[in-house]
């Protein structure tokens, strides 16, 4: 079975690179494809096992690789110039344009979906207006190309013979946007590399980049309203300077931290904390694989990791208050979260139990393309 991995970009270690680093441990023969690749040594050794991605035109054009998502009216026909005919099977890593490439009658096509492209649907209108993009002819070009990119997005899902989302959130996004049925497989959590910790300290934990989604700041000015409790945030980013400004004294912003300093830090919070709202959300499910309960906005993919009350309690709104009201309630319920509980919970989410999944999927997709053949 000839297989071919398609993924946008490899320029950072991220959630959906971590997807391809298991597609990779399940086909290590695959070839893998790419707008660009720019991975340095010792991620291209943990994602592709020191393999090159086959990349498009893109990788040759100026600064593609710092700006190439300067080139997204482009993206449409890059991926469409992969050549992956000779393959059996192709599975394309996809939040963007992976799964346009162009397949034959006789290959098996299976789209991992991240999510749809979001500054095309969902987060259209957000885009244009924090990218300064809503008027004058700069605005009208840029909503034209999007434009037509919604429509070659639409087009091409339709090319996927089967879709895999990594949330059951994602998967009514998909029959949303492109009218497909989409299977749900979580995505792979290295929840071995955090240790089960019963005895924790007093304070809760944030780690997330600082940027507007995040909704870091709801959370600081959430604990700024309660000085009594002690709260720790881990990161950085755009919107470093006006968290800086909101923080009282029981806030501390230690920012960037090593891998074994944020396990340490992962282990040993009373609860982590979490206001974004993701598609699925990996830093939740470490946390409980640490046995930290967590405290998260109810929608998402949080909805489908987090149990109420057992493992962790959802809050409603993305508010201050209803982080207040949360913490509040937590600690008032504080005993019936057993870290030991929290953390066997997590395991479902493993890379091994991903693995295993794929893997299984897509022998018996393919044996039914075989069968029809």
């Amino acid at each position: 079975m000839r297989t071919a991995i398609v993924h946008e970009w490899f320029v950072d270690f991220m959630g959906s690179e971590k997807c391809v680093e298991s597609f990779n441990n399940i086909y290590p023969e695959s070839d893998v494809f790419a707008l660009i690749d720019f991975l340095d040594e010792s991620d291209r050794q943990k994602i592709l096992k020191g393999k090159k991605a086959k990349t498009s035109f893109i990788q040759r054009l100026p600064k593609s690789r710092t700006s190439y998502r300067t080139y997204l009216p482009l993206f449409p026909l890059a991926i469409e110039q992969l050549d992956i005919s000779k393959y059996d099977v192709v599975i394309s890593s996809s939040h963007s344009v992976a799964k346009g490439v162009l397949t034959n009658s006789k290959q098996l096509h299976i789209c991992y979906c991240h999510t749809p492209m979001r500054y095309a649907w969902d987060l259209y209108h957000q885009y244009i207006y924090e990218s300064g993009l809503h008027k004058g002819i700069k605005g009208a070009v840029a909503k034209y190309f999007l434009h037509k990119i919604r429509m070659w997005d639409y087009i091409s899902s339709q090319r996927v013979d089967h879709f895999i989302a990594n949330s059951n959130y994602i998967a009514k996004r998909i029959n949303k946007v492109y009218s497909r049925d989409a299977d749900v497989i979580y995505p792979p959590v290295d929840v071995d590399k955090f240790q089960l910790n019963k005895q924790k300290d007093d304070y809760y934990l944030i780690v997330a980049r600082f940027v507007p989604y995040k909704k870091v700041d709801v959370v600081v000015e959430a604990f700024t309203k309660m000085p009594d409790k002690k709260l720790i945030v881990i990161g950085s980013g755009p919107d470093e300077e006006k968290i800086k400004k909101l923080a009282e004294k029981n806030i501390e912003l230690l920012g960037f931290q090593s891998d074994d300093e944020l396990k340490k830090y992962m282990q040993n919070a009373k609860a982590f904390i979490y206001a974004a709202e993701e598609d699925f959300g990996i830093t939740i499910v470490e946390a409980q694989a640490a046995g930290t309960p967590v405290i998260a906005y109810g929608l998402g993919g949080a909805n489908e990791t987090v149990i109420q009350g057992k493992t962790g309690i959802l809050f409603p709104d993305q508010t201050a208050d209803s982080i207040i009201a949360a913490l509040n309630k937590f600690e008032r319920e504080i005993d019936n979260f057993d870290p030991e509980y929290i953390h066997s919970h997590a395991q479902q989410f493993s890379r091994d139990v991903f693995e295993k999944r794929i893997k299984e999927y897509v022998t018996e997709k393919y044996n039914q393309q075989k069968s029809l053949i």
